[in-house]
């Protein structure tokens, strides 16, 4: 289990003191692989990336969802570099920009709103030889929290669809699923992404956070680093260690020596593992 001393460094970190747009590093070399970009919504950031590998398909599909605690200097173009190493091997992807903290609209609810629409709108996109039986949620950091929420019961009562897209697996990328824990410990990105007055803050946490949404029924497989100060292991074991305990089919992949970055960078030691969770769906 994460100490307190842990989450205090954790959420000093989070603050931002020295934050900055990670870099991860092209997996293939040669010109970038051309992707449409195409809005789902009316605001600058409801745009998302797809890509569609060669040949008829229909491909499977990973929807892309970026970390960086929610926050707005934080964006999706870090994220390019693991979508054209997914689609080089044959999966269409979708790397998905939403309103931030910071955005008229980001945070609770309209964050949540955005990766919802996003995701919807993939049926629109269908005939782009799109298999949307194969819909794999991926996200890093607080995009993996945005992953897990997509395939919850709960997305419907924030986002509701009449044609909600079907997620058929989730890869959360060293995620982040416990805000009441990191709320209640004065995480000022968390408390932003939640707003309200403190005491009406619990029924959010219950509808966003993901270690009070499972069990989610579909696979799942979480990857973390076991160097990661940023966000411990420690919080993906609990995590698991729920799920599994409500019945969930998930799988914990402990990244030997890797930090926070290093697992949604697909040239790092830990693409083998992230290549393997993606092919599982």
């Amino acid at each position: 289990m994460l100490d307190r001393r842990g989450f205090l460094r954790l959420l000093a970190a989070a603050a931002g003191t020295a934050a900055c747009t990670p870099r991860l590093g092209r997996r293939h070399a040669g010109p970038a692989w051309v992707f449409d970009r195409i809005a789902y919504g009316p605001a600058a950031s409801n745009v998302a990336d797809l890509r569609v590998p060669d040949g008829p398909g229909p491909h499977p599909v990973v929807v892309l969802l970026h970390g960086g605690y929610w926050q707005l200097r934080f964006g999706f173009e870090y994220m390019n570099p693991l979508a054209e190493a997914l689609t080089h091997e044959g999966f269409a992807t979708w790397n998905v920009e939403y309103r931030r903290l910071g955005e008229d609209g980001g945070g609770y609810p309209g964050t949540f709103q955005d990766v919802a629409a996003a995701t919807d709108l993939l049926r629109r996109l269908e005939s782009r030889h799109l298999d949307l039986t194969r819909v794999t949620t991926m996200g890093h950091s607080a995009g993996g929290q945005l992953a897990l929420w997509l395939a919850s019961a709960a997305r419907l009562r924030l986002a509701s669809s009449p044609d909600a897209l079907h997620i058929a697996r989730v890869v959360a990328v060293a995620p982040v699923t416990d805000l009441r824990r990191l709320g209640d410990d004065g995480s000022s990105p968390v408390l932003q992404l939640v707003g309200m007055p403190e005491s009406a803050r619990s029924a959010r946490y219950a509808e966003i956070s993901p270690i009070e949404l499972v069990p989610l029924g579909v696979p799942q497989v979480v990857l973390h680093g076991t160097a990661d100060w940023l966000l411990p292991i420690a919080m993906s074991e609990r995590y698991v260690e729920t799920a599994r305990a409500r019945g969930d089919d998930v799988k914990l992949v402990p990244l030997a020596g890797l930090g926070h970055i290093e697992p949604a960078d697909p040239t790092s030691t830990a693409w083998p593992s992230l290549l393997d969770a993606a092919r599982a769906a």
